[in-house]
């Protein structure tokens, strides 16, 4: 049975607010863009994830079995706090609370037969599990979120590696936009888009996130079940 997921600070300290659900954005970075032989598009691509999607990353999570290849995508992830309908980018940062990495889990071959039957992706991104998060970390300590680097090793080799600043639209740009369709609530999750390097995932990957900032650098471990 699936464990139940509540958002946690950096501390271990768990914040009250509820798992929410996780709207994400496809296709944010050109590198990711170009590896997956895809084009950019002028709207922004828009999906959810339901909350039942959220696992923590830390020590171990677990695949989907039967479901052929999963794949990591990498992600910052911004925690909302404030309620955000309609709001223009200037006023997104007040809803935020922090910032954290997660894994944008993706059945790549499920996802390439709904594509080509011209269906939704719920079933290769929104299983349960589909979103492992690391704990977040208050915006106070992040000056310039749109300058962090973000890495993926998995066993003990560098699979994905980009810089906030490469996003094609910017956190407050995509979240206000997103706020445009979706009302964002307390406890929502916004992912922002992977850079290149999605690849397979098996039973056994030891991995390792990190997150930088100009100042710090935080790091989360984490086991293939």
């Amino acid at each position: 049975m699936q464990q139940i997921y509540s958002h946690q600070d950096i501390n271990g300290q768990y914040l009250p607010f509820p798992a929410g659900k996780v709207v994400c954005i496809g296709q944010n970075y050109a590198d990711h863009i170009a590896e997956l032989n895809s084009v950019k598009r002028p709207e922004p691509l828009f999906f959810i994830k339901p909350n039942s999607a959220l696992c923590a990353v830390e020590a171990s999570f677990e695949i989907p079995k039967h479901s052929g290849v999963c794949h990591n995508e990498l992600e910052l992830a911004v925690l909302i706090f404030k309620p955000l309908k309609n709001v223009t980018p200037e006023h997104v940062n007040a809803g935020i609370w922090g910032y954290g990495l997660a894994l944008d889990l993706t059945l790549r071959e499920v996802q390439s037969k709904l594509k080509k039957q011209g269906r939704p992706w719920e079933l290769a991104k929104g299983f349960d599990g589909a979103c492992p998060i690391s704990p977040f970390i208050n915006k106070s300590e992040i000056e310039y979120p749109q300058d962090i680097d973000l890495q993926l090793t998995v066993n003990g080799q560098s699979r994905q590696k980009g810089n906030t600043k490469n996003m094609i639209r910017g956190i407050n740009q995509l979240i206000s936009q997103m706020s445009q369709h979706f009302t964002l609530m307390p406890g929502d999750v916004v992912l922002t888009g992977t850079p290149a390097g999605v690849g397979p995932l098996k039973c056994g990957d030891k991995l390792e996130l990190s997150l930088s900032s100009a100042k710090s650098n935080w790091q989360f471990n984490s086991t293939v079940r």
